[in-house]
């Protein structure tokens, strides 16, 4: 449902539950709408609220600048056999556009999005992508050189880093080995696009 969060945010979508209520920062379910775009439209956000977007860096931001308040992020992924994984990050918080809207993650847990050897994904060892600045095509902000043609849309990149939600969307006809889909490093045995990703945020 569309809610009032802050006046200078005017409308999010909150995803409403029995015992609270998250406020949905990016959604993915088709290639309707395009993630393929630069760091102003990454800044302001796109999409419609009530479908497929990507709520907005700058907004992002404002929401978790306040210290005092220690903000969750949930992370949804449903894969196109009907199968469905999520991880939760404490004390998320982004940047401002001077650290080119720095990620910063706390503790982890989640189901099988993880595994031994990258049990965070952002946190993950080598392509770790907790404390990586935002970036897009018109705007690098990572140590990858091609990390946003690889996998299109804007994404915290680290040496292309572990997880990438932004990418190409790809069909249930073919799924599989693509660079640039909604991948996550640690979930699937192969590279795999997802059929639906969802990013939330709550406070508390």
């Amino acid at each position: 449902m569309l809610c009032r969060f802050l006046a200078f945010l005017s409308q999010v979508y909150c995803e409403m539950r029995q015992t609270d209520g998250w406020i949905v920062i990016q959604r993915r379910s088709g290639g309707v709408v395009s993630f393929n775009r630069g760091w102003a439209q990454y800044r302001h956000g796109f999409g419609s609220l009530k479908y497929d977007h990507w709520l907005g860096l700058e907004k992002m931001h404002m929401l978790t600048k306040d210290t005092t308040k220690v903000w969750t992020l949930r992370v949804d992924l449903w894969d196109h056999e009907g199968g469905h994984v999520f991880a939760e990050y404490r004390d998320f918080r982004i940047g401002d556009e001077g650290t080119a809207y720095r990620l910063h993650v706390g503790t982890y847990r989640g189901d099988s999005i993880s595994t031994v050897n990258h049990p965070y994904v952002f946190t993950a060892h080598s392509v770790d992508q907790n404390g990586a600045g935002f970036s897009t095509f018109d705007r690098d902000n990572d140590n990858c050189s091609t990390c946003t043609d690889n996998h299109g849309g804007g994404w915290w990149y680290s040496s292309c880093g572990s997880a990438a939600l932004n990418g190409n969307w790809h069909s249930s006809d073919d799924p599989k080995f693509w660079r640039s889909g909604l991948h996550w490093l640690t979930w699937k045995p192969v590279p795999y696009s997802a059929k639906v990703s969802r990013m939330m945020i709550k406070s508390g």
